[in-house]
């Protein structure tokens, strides 16, 4: 569970510093940042898994040359950063399993992660440049510290205490700087097994010592690892998730929406009791009935001539319609509702506009759902309640009028002065006398004429639009939104 986030130096990502609980809505306008602070995320996935120079090209990139690497950099005009940096604060699970299937036991469970990367020039390669890595750093955070970190709302006697174990005095891997810069070291401290750290020059890592960890040496960066690989985009495409399985599809669904029906099939036959199998299937269809009134039940066929698992779908008339058959917004919230019951499924979901495909008065249904995902802060994690989060982007005024005032971040682009350069940055606010803001208090909120602007966007344009009308007064109102019987019931309106 990804707990706190800075970024400095990343696209329009500069001097940002985000702290998350288990939902998070940001909203904004387009090229606010919204995409880019998700991108980050993925980037530093990607960092735990796969080379510095793959996990750079995997990130979104909007229109610059693929071969030039200096796109996620933070630039002005054609002047690009010459490095950037992230640090994150995350809660991990206890156990984990290495690329090897060895098992692997965190000795603490509250971390610390820093990550500092460079541009460098390399004529010997295609793309014109490198990445180098500058900075490394796995650490721990202490349980007395742990209050001053964990400011969103949660129950410290049961929540706090389940996630957060261990023991620990010194780092799991760190960085030594020394006057030549090119002979920086990066060390892997022993956390399994007694012996002196491994070292390694940062200047000839291809990847991050994090990526390459074992179960043996250093359980707990394995662990951390595997968070950091659970943080995924989920970006639930219509044509996966109306395909169906075949018998030999391992469950679990995809980043896509692949898999669906392998999935609800493994988790209603994980048991081996009818009581079992139709408990995972009643769970969805009542999920589903906030979406669709007209639902029976939700089953999957089992054609056992062309090895194929299907999902169906019973209307109270009886009418069968299958996965192909359901329009794009049913499928995505069917798959969310599968997700909700999945108790394997763990980590940090990123989605994008939850709400497209949605009626404006199904809405609420699908924030529950997304919220029921994440995991619940005031009992004990387990395996009815997962380490799970959430954090949505969205453009839409009815989902933020819906989400409580504790889950919003607005992002917005303002200018910044750095080194006597002027530029615009993606800043995110939150609102007054929430848990952020009691945080931070030192932070600017956002605005409530922003937040307002933002809720009815015709409001903006009032004064401009009354200026065309004629000087005659009128009693009558102007707009549906002018009369004074209907506005406390407008979305949007304080």
């Amino acid at each position: 569970m990804l707990t706190r986030l800075k970024i400095s130096g990343f696209k329009n990502l500069v001097d940002v510093n985000i702290q998350f609980g288990p939902f998070t809505c940001v909203a904004g306008s387009n090229a606010a940042g919204k995409s880019n602070l998700f991108d980050a995320i993925q980037f530093l996935s990607a960092l735990s898994d796969k080379t510095l120079i793959d996990a750079a090209v995997s990130i979104r990139n909007e229109g610059g040359k693929p071969s030039d690497l200096r796109y996620i950099f933070h630039h002005l005009g054609d002047k690009y950063a010459k490095e950037m940096s992230f640090e994150t604060e995350m809660l991990i699970s206890r156990e984990g399993i290495d690329d090897l299937g060895q098992k692997a036991e965190a000795s603490y469970t509250f971390l610390r992660y820093k990550v500092r990367i460079a541009y460098r020039m390399d004529e010997t390669l295609p793309s014109l440049g490198g990445l180098e890595l500058t900075e490394e750093r796995l650490e721990h955070i202490t349980k007395g510290d742990a209050p001053s970190h964990l400011k969103f709302p949660h129950n410290v006697s049961k929540w706090r205490k389940s996630v957060i174990h261990g023991r620990r005095t010194t780092p799991f891997i760190s960085t030594e700087s020394t006057d030549n810069e090119e002979s920086r070291i990066i060390k892997l401290h022993q956390d399994g097994v007694k012996g002196r750290a491994r070292t390694f020059s940062a200047s000839n890592l291809p990847r991050t010592v994090l990526s390459s960890v074992n179960a043996v040496e250093s359980p707990t960066a394995l662990v951390a690892r595997r968070e950091m690989q659970s943080w995924r985009l989920l970006q639930l495409e219509p044509s996966s998730l109306r395909e169906p399985d075949s018998f030999s599809t391992p469950p679990g669904l995809g980043s896509d929406g692949s898999h669906l029906s392998a999935t609800l099939y493994y988790l209603a036959r994980k048991q081996s009791s009818n009581k079992a199998e139709s408990w995972a299937y009643e769970q969805v269809t009542a999920r589903l009935s906030e979406l669709i009134d007209d639902i029976m039940n939700i089953y999957i066929d089992r054609d056992e001539k062309r090895e194929l698992l299907t999902l169906n779908i019973r209307d109270r008339e009886s009418t069968v319609h299958t996965a192909r058959s359901l329009s794009d917004g049913t499928l995505r919230f069917l798959a969310l509702a599968v997700l909700a019951i999945d108790p394997e499924y763990s980590g940090l979901i990123c989605m994008e506009e939850p709400e497209n495909g949605i009626h404006p008065e199904r809405i609420p249904a699908i924030l529950r759902l997304l919220q029921d995902i994440a995991t619940d802060t005031d009992i004990q994690v387990g395996s009815d309640n997962p380490l799970r989060q959430v954090i949505i982007n969205t453009h839409s005024p009815a989902v933020v009028s819906q989400v409580h005032d504790d889950s919003l971040l607005v992002a917005e682009l303002k200018e910044m002065v750095k080194n006597s350069k002027r530029f615009k940055r993606a800043v995110f606010s939150w609102l007054p006398d929430t848990w952020r803001n009691k945080a931070s208090p030192e932070v600017q909120t956002v605005s409530k004429g922003t937040l307002l602007a933002y809720l009815n966007p015709i409001i903006k344009d009032e004064q401009e639009y009354r200026k065309e009308l004629p000087v005659k007064k009128s009693k009558k109102p102007l707009r549906v939104i002018d009369r004074k019987d209907l506005q406390l019931t407008l979305p949007g309106l304080f």
